[in-house]
């Protein structure tokens, strides 16, 4: 398991891998926002908690098309159907290496993006702790979709409508930290609620995801 992990490291952070591309995508986002709404810091400050969480959720939605796709296309994911190591924890250890790939390069970089959007210091640890909290469950989820929808062809445009509304509960409680945060209003209730989200993708795709990729490898 951890060589399957160092080769999915090694294949995101390769030319063309996709390492980086989240983070190039958040950075445009939270340049170009500024000049749609305008240079107003109080406007900037309000909308910053969503705009910053709908692009986490967006830059993970790019590479996940890559989670299982390119092990289908060249026939290692049928050799790991029948090795040893249990697709449940293929699966886990493929949302483990999107999430180092993907997730936590934008949870070190949320204070600059923050800053962009003009939010407030006092809400830069709850972005960050949001993010830490809940981006893993973005990769879990995306695991899962991409679990259903490798082997067909052009499947990205239906992975994100799979994923998507399944992102939704994650998106709203950890934009609610952050604008709790702002107004130093007791944001732990929704982070308890984001941490609750992880650990529930955490128990249950692992179990989803192997059995969608036993049927779809028949």
């Amino acid at each position: 398991m951890i060589a399957l992990f160092a080769r999915d490291i090694r294949l995101a952070t390769r030319a063309g891998g996709g390492f980086g591309l989240g983070l190039g995508f958040f950075l445009i986002l939270c340049t170009l926002v500024p000049f749609g709404v305008g240079p107003s810091g109080a406007t900037l400050a309000l909308i910053a908690p969503g705009i910053l969480w709908v692009g986490a959720l967006l830059a993970c939605l790019l590479s996940l098309d890559r989670i299982f796709a390119l092990d289908h296309e060249d026939g290692s994911l049928d050799l790991l159907a029948t090795a040893p190591i249990p697709l449940e924890g293929v699966v886990v250890i493929k949302a483990a290496a999107h999430w180092i790939t993907t997730g936590l390069p934008l949870v070190v970089a949320a204070p600059i993006f923050g800053l962009l959007l003009h939010l407030p210091a006092i809400a830069m640890p709850w972005l960050v702790a949001a993010l830490l909290i809940g981006t893993p469950a973005l990769s879990l989820l995306g695991a899962f979709g991409a679990a259903l929808t490798v082997g067909l062809r052009r499947g990205g445009l239906l992975l994100s409508l799979l994923v998507l509304p399944l992102y939704i509960p994650t998106l709203l409680f950890g934009a609610e930290v952050v604008r709790r945060g702002m107004v130093d209003a007791a944001p732990l209730t929704p982070l308890a609620f984001l941490g609750a989200i992880t650990l529930l993708s955490c128990a249950l795709v692992p179990f989803a995801g192997a059995a969608v990729l036993r049927v779809n490898l028949r």
